[in-house]
């Protein structure tokens, strides 16, 4: 799959602007001092359902409308934010949306996700369980199915990258979660399309490494698990299409453990008042571990969504200290 094009995201732009404002680049002091950096933050936590999935999912449902008026129900599988994203488009085009979640998934995603109008099923163990169940109930009942990675998702997605360009041009280096790939895509594509030279670095988590696996590797190399407590990166197949795009586009992808992730939290909330789910925090993390590299450097952090539960955060601001 190609990257997407200027005319792509400007037109997936003129889309997601329908229904929501951009969401702001902030340049906190307290965490460009932890940082040893001028650190810029971009606040996808700030869009209707707290995550940038939403861009997603608006594009991908305005183009399903128009080019296959037919389709009346849509499925896919997600820990959260995809499903959110779908929820919240589909009701605004008419459509109905089953979404289908592991067990155990955060249950505050879940409520959001029947709040927005969704049908929520609990299938699986993981993400990976869930998605292969979501394409063969598709199937039986004549739904859509919508996969984590495809070229309207990306154009949508794409759309908080131009906006951080536009705003921040001359960033050094901006640290990007990979889930399934459409944030971190999305991020090349516009640097790209832009002809900018920001260096592009993605964050995984360590126990859900397979794109940090794949990248290294320079294939497709998938995980047993995807333990992690950052569920907007706990996948363990990656999508090829998505690696092709990162293994032209990034400059590295770097592992951060379950620690790391959680004292991230702390200093985001700490530094910022802003809560940060786990996917979210991960850049920040990846920026500490590689702190040295990046003095008196522009860093960019995609701070990807806030939907943390309650009882998580709870138990990752008593874990340790500022």
């Amino acid at each position: 799959m190609e990257k997407v094009t200027l005319d792509e995201l400007k037109a997936a732009q003129e889309i997601v602007y329908r229904h929501l404002k951009p969401t702001p680049e902030i340049s906190w002091p307290l965490l460009s001092e932890r940082c040893g950096c001028e650190v810029w933050v971009k606040h996808e936590n700030h869009t209707p359902i707290g995550a940038f999935k939403v861009r997603g999912g608006l594009n991908y449902m305005d183009r399903l409308s128009r080019e296959q008026p037919e389709v009346r129900g849509i499925i896919s599988a997600t820990r959260g934010n995809h499903g959110q994203s779908l929820a919240f488009a589909a009701a605004r085009y008419g459509i109905t949306a089953t979404i289908l979640v592991p067990f155990g998934n955060n249950p505050e995603k879940n409520d959001a996700m029947r709040a927005l109008g969704a049908e929520l099923i609990e299938h699986g163990e993981d993400f990976q369980e869930a998605r292969e169940y979501a394409e063969v109930l598709g199937g039986e009942q004549n739904l859509h199915m919508i996969g984590p990675f495809h070229p309207w998702l990306l154009q949508g997605v794409g759309t908080y990258a131009l906006e951080f360009f536009t705003a921040c041009s001359d960033l050094d280096v901006v640290y990007v979660p990979i889930g399934m790939g459409s944030g971190m895509c999305g991020m090349i594509s516009a640097r790209d399309m832009l002809g900018l030279k920001t260096k592009i670095i993605g964050v995984v988590a360590e126990n859900a490494a397979c794109y940090a696996l794949s990248f290294a590797q320079k294939k497709v190399v998938s995980t047993n698990t995807a333990d992690t407590m950052a569920d907007g990166i706990a996948c363990r197949i990656p999508d090829e299409n998505a690696l092709a795009i990162i293994l032209d586009g990034a400059d590295d992808v770097v592992k951060v453990t379950e620690d790391e992730i959680k004292a991230a939290m702390r200093y985001y909330y700490v530094d910022t008042h802003n809560l940060t789910e786990g996917a979210a925090a991960a850049p920040l993390a990846a920026l500490l571990k590689q702190q040295d590299l990046r003095q008196g450097k522009k860093v960019g952090l995609v701070n990807s969504g806030g939907n943390v539960d309650a009882e998580t955060f709870q138990g990752v601001m008593n874990g340790g200290q500022k």
